[in-house]
């Protein structure tokens, strides 16, 4: 899959990703720990930096699938399947 050039605007810390998806820092943590959504690059501190758009609509897209109560662990497995269907 070709990877869309990133610019500076478009790369968010952790807290800054969050505040903008209304969730909170620990929510993205985990979410990224477990796989569901992954990190663009990360500052040369280490911290980890999200691309907005795409983190944005993934955790959107989580937050729907869990008001209808499946485990996170399906919600993978859905994110999964999406992700394979667009390669």
């Amino acid at each position: 899959m070709a990877r869309k050039k990133l610019h500076s605007q478009d790369l968010l810390k952790i807290g800054e990703m969050a505040k903008l998806a209304g969730v909170l820092p620990s929510t993205i943590r985990y979410y990224t720990e477990i796989g569901l959504v992954e990190p663009a690059g990360t500052t040369p501190g280490g911290q980890r930096l999200y691309d907005k758009e795409d983190t944005l609509s993934r955790v959107r897209m989580i937050k729907n699938i869990e008001k209808q109560r499946l485990p996170l662990q399906t919600i993978k497995k859905i994110i999964e399947n999406h992700r394979a269907k667009k390669l």
